[in-house]
């Protein structure tokens, strides 16, 4: 009679997350697994796993950033895992691509971030897990158990060792206030929000701030900074209301175009972020603090199916 057993976990990453996923392996307790990508000259490319993964639960770990090879190589790993037997493979997507594109905000524009989530599907991923969405309803576009995890259990820890008097924590835009409200209410300070409006993606028109800040320690929080514009403009719209300080906290650093320049000329005294997102350069005012533990923690978890509930701070 054959007895019902644990899987054996293995962990692998694709190409551009390898960095991080060492340092997942590492607290798991395993190394990562071996996977060869082959090229044509044209660029396309397959990867290929060089051990047995049959019967396996499979973790892969690729943040989904630009460019969309990234999220291509992840759908052609849980493909090649689904057809060489796997039997459980969960997407570990600490940065989700895409995921600006939520909704549609105008007449015939696509919801990237549904598509995504039917792609991973369709491709064979039965469980996905991933850390500060941009959008929370995200989870709703999967019909696979998703654990959506909160860098807040990164940060702060971090905020409360600075020992600020007068702690504020504030909100680059509307839409981030529920954050900014959960980081405030665990760390029972004040909040203020930043009302902004804009011309076009990544062009801020005007921007107000509802709230005071003066004579305050202010932490700007958010789910991601890119061009740093908004970052960079609510900093020093604070120091001119008359704040002692502001710093910032943004899980994923995509940082592109004259990301890092703004930042190191700007008000801000540091931008903390995670590593879901490998830095393009090294920054004097940019400390990194890793979520590998994080996720290496709620891999065991899941993997041995125990509660993850006590790594929600918020």
């Amino acid at each position: 009679m054959f007895s019902e057993t644990t899987p054996n976990s293995k962990i692998f990453a694709c190409s551009k997350s390898i960095e991080l996923a060492e340092k997942i392996a590492q607290k798991y307790g395993t190394q990562l697994g071996e996977v060869k990508l082959s090229y044509y000259s044209d660029g396309e490319f397959q990867p290929s796993y060089e051990e047995s993964i049959r019967g396996a639960r499979v973790f892969l770990i690729c943040s989904t950033f630009p460019n969309s090879d990234n999220l291509m190589e992840l759908l052609l790993m849980i493909d090649a895992a689904k057809r060489a037997s796997a039997r459980h493979i969960t997407a570990v997507m600490p940065y989700f691509g895409w995921a600006r594109q939520d909704r549609k905000d105008k007449p015939r524009v696509p919801i990237g971030a549904k598509l995504v989530a039917n792609l991973l599907q369709a491709a064979g991923a039965t469980r996905i897990m991933t850390m500060d969405l941009h959008a929370d309803q995200i989870q709703g576009f999967f019909e696979r158990p998703v654990d959506h995890l909160f860098a807040s259990s990164i940060f702060l820890p971090y905020l409360q060792g600075l020992h600020l008097d007068n702690l504020c924590i504030a909100s680059p835009d509307m839409g981030g206030s529920k954050r900014a409200y959960a980081y405030s209410k665990f760390l029972k300070c004040d909040v203020v929000i930043c009302y902004k409006q804009r011309k076009q993606a990544n062009v801020i028109e005007t921007m107000e701030l509802i709230g005071e800040v003066e004579g305050k320690n202010v932490v700007l929080v958010d789910d991601m900074v890119d061009t740093a514009g908004t970052l960079v403009k609510a900093a020093q719209l604070m120091k001119d209301r008359g704040a002692i300080s502001v710093r910032a906290v943004a899980t994923h650093p995509i940082l592109s175009g004259n990301a890092y320049e703004r930042i190191e000329n700007s008000a801000l005294e540091e931008l903390i972020v995670t590593d879901s997102i490998p830095l393009k350069q090294p920054s004097s005012k940019i400390k990194v603090l890793s979520c590998a533990d994080l996720f290496a923690d709620v891999m065991h978890r899941v993997h041995h199916n125990e509660p993850i509930s006590s790594k929600f701070i918020m």
